[in-house]
């Protein structure tokens, strides 16, 4: 679905962009989504005075077992850290959590809708894996979805170029971060 509207009650979230998964292996392709478009879009979205959520994961669901994790034993201690670019803000979300998605088994949804939001802008990594089912939640849980394709990545491209295909049409609207700015209305100070 191609990109029409903003709502003014829009928020902005960030999936996974923590140093245990930005530095691990290191991307270029990483590097590049990071230091550009979601910069941006933070930036704007503070500006703004509308919310930002930053969302790391540490860790997986209890009990699942089917497949190995990419790290064995405890995490290292700065894994869950988000990476210096983002510059958490005392009034940013920060939400951690245990499943690819930020919305199950977390109280975002919670959050986002005592503030009154309606819509939510999702970027981050990976995209099949990260932005894909914190797409699928949100849809789920009832909030206008948009995607800035732009500012995600996945290491898989396929994986990438699958869900901004066939996917994220069926869950919301997908643009370019420079649209979704031009879009991005504002609440004046929160």
């Amino acid at each position: 679905m191609a990109l029409t509207m903003i709502d003014p009650n829009t928020a902005l979230i960030v999936v996974d962009l923590q140093k245990g998964i930005v530095e691990s292996p290191p991307t270029e392709t990483v590097r590049g989504v990071v230091e550009t478009t979601c910069n941006l879009l933070i930036r704007t979205f503070r500006e703004r005075a509308l919310p930002v959520v930053l969302v790391n994961v540490a860790g997986r669901a209890p009990g699942r077992t089917e497949t190995a994790s990419r790290i064995s034993g405890d995490f290292p201690e700065d894994f869950t850290d988000f990476i210096p670019e983002l510059d958490p803000q005392p009034g940013d979300i920060i939400v951690t959590k245990r499943t690819w998605g930020a919305f199950a088994s977390t109280d975002l949804e919670a959050r986002l809708k005592a503030r009154g939001v309606t819509q939510v802008v999702i970027t981050g990594v990976a995209t099949g894996t990260g932005v894909e089912a914190t797409a699928r939640q949100a849809y789920e849980a009832g909030f206008n979805v948009t995607l800035a394709v732009d500012a995600m990545t996945d290491p898989r491209p396929d994986a990438h170029d699958y869900s901004v295909r066939h996917v994220f049409p069926r869950l919301g609207e997908t643009g370019m971060s420079a649209d979704i700015i031009t879009l991005l209305p504002s609440r004046g100070a929160a």
